[in-house]
C-alpha cells in the first residue's frame, strides 16, 4: 500500500518514516527538504496508484490551502486528501467542499506526538465520512501506538471534528504547561529550595501531578539548569487563540486556557522559559536562544 506525504518537517518526515517501517510505502515531497523522494507534487501523484491517498503536513492556513488547490488540479475522482496539520476546523469545510466538486474525498486529522511519535506512535483525531475513515484505518493503525486503538485514535465526527478535537487538546496542553511552568518559577523564587530539579523529579512517580510533560520539564532543567540558555518567547501557532474563541462562542468558561494563551510573550519570565523548554522537548519547537551578555534578543 502506497501513500503520499506533502511536507517533511518535524512531524511529516517522522510520520513518513514510521509508515515505511511498518511496511506501508510512503512517498514524501517537500521542496525544502533533502529527504524528498520526488522532485515535484506532480511526480508524487504520478508515483501513486489510484485511488490515491495524499497526506498533507504543512503549516496551517495559506500554505495548506495552496497545496490543496494544487492537488485538486492533478488528483482524480476517488482520490483522498488528508489534512494532518493544525488547520482550523472552519477551513476543513471549505477544503472538503472544494475537493468534493472534483470528486476528491477529504479527511481532517489532528495529530499529536511531536518528535517522539516516530518511535512512540501518534495520537490521531479524525473527522470525515465513515467510509473514508475505514479506508484510512491501515495507515492510522500504523501511525498510532501498538496498544488499544481507543487509547490513541478517535473518529471524532464529520468534517472538521478532527481538527476541533486537536484544537481543544492543544488548548489543554497550553494550560498544563503553564501550570508546571508557574510551579517551576515559584520553586526557583524560594531560597529554601536548594535543588529545583530534584524537587521536580521527586514528583515524577507516586504523585497526582506525575505526567510525561513533567518528565520532559525535568529533562529540560537537567540539560540547562536555570534555563539560562533560552528566552521565554514562543511562536503563536493559532490553536490556543482559536480555543479561546470557541469557548466564547459556546459560553464555556476557560480561564486557565485563556490565561495560558496570553502569557506567551513574556520573554524573560522563568515561567515562560519553562514553557518554551517544554515545547522544544516534546515538539522540537525552536527555543529562542538568550544572548551571551544576558540581554534578550530582539
Amino acid at each position: 500500500m502506497r501513500s503520499g506525504f506533502v511536507g517533511l518537517g518535524r512531524m511529516g518526515l517522522n510520520m513518513r518514516d514510521r509508515l515505511s517501517e511498518k511496511g506501508y510505502r510512503a512517498i514524501g515531497f517537500d521542496p525544502q527538504s533533502a529527504a524528498s523522494d520526488v522532485p515535484s507534487l506532480e511526480a508524487l501523484v504520478a508515483s501513486l496508484a489510484g485511488p490515491r491517498t495524499v497526506w498533507v503536513m504543512v503549516p496551517a492556513s495559506a500554505a495548506t490551502h495552496s497545496v490543496i488547490v494544487r492537488l485538486a488540479e492533478i488528483l482524480e475522482p476517488g482520490d483522498l486528501v488528508v489534512d494532518g496539520g493544525n488547520s482550523r476546523c472552519t477551513d476543513d469545510h471549505v477544503h472538503a467542499d472544494f475537493l468534493a466538486e472534483r470528486g476528491i474525498k477529504y479527511v481532517d486529522c489532528g495529530v499529536s506526538g511531536g518528535i517522539w511519535g516516530r518511535h512512540e506512535g501518534y495520537a490521531l483525531m479524525a473527522g470525515g465520512a465513515h467510509a473514508d475513515i475505514a479506508r484510512l484505518m491501515p495507515i492510522f493503525d500504523a501511525l498510532r501506538p501498538d496498544r488499544d486503538r481507543r487509547d490513541s485514535f478517535v473518529h471524532a465526527g464529520p468534517t472538521g471534528a478532527g481538527h476541533y478535537a486537536k484544537m481543544v487538546h492543544n488548548g489543554i496542553e497550553y494550560g498544563l504547561m503553564q501550570a508546571y511552568a508557574e510551579g517551576y518559577e515559584l520553586l526557583t523564587a524560594e531560597d529554601s529550595i536548594t535543588d529545583v530539579n530534584a524537587v521536580l523529579r521527586a514528583w515524577s512517580n507516586g504523585t497526582v501531578v506525575r505526567s510525561w510533560l513533567l518528565n520532559l520539564l525535568v529533562n529540560a532543567v537537567t540539560d540547562d539548569p536555570g534555563l539560562t540558555a533560552i528566552t521565554g518567547y514562543t511562536e503563536d501557532s493559532g490553536e490556543g487563540r482559536w480555543t479561546v474563541e470557541e469557548a466564547i462562542a459556546h459560553s464555556v468558561p476557560a480561564p486557565v486556557i485563556s490565561a495560558a494563551r496570553f502569557a506567551s510573550r513574556q520573554t524573560t519570565s522563568p515561567t515562560m522559559k519553562a514553557v518554551a523548554a517544554l515545547r522544544n522537548q516534546f515538539g522540537g519547537h525552536t527555543a529562542q536562544k538568550a544572548a551571551m551578555n544576558g540581554t534578550t534578543p530582539q
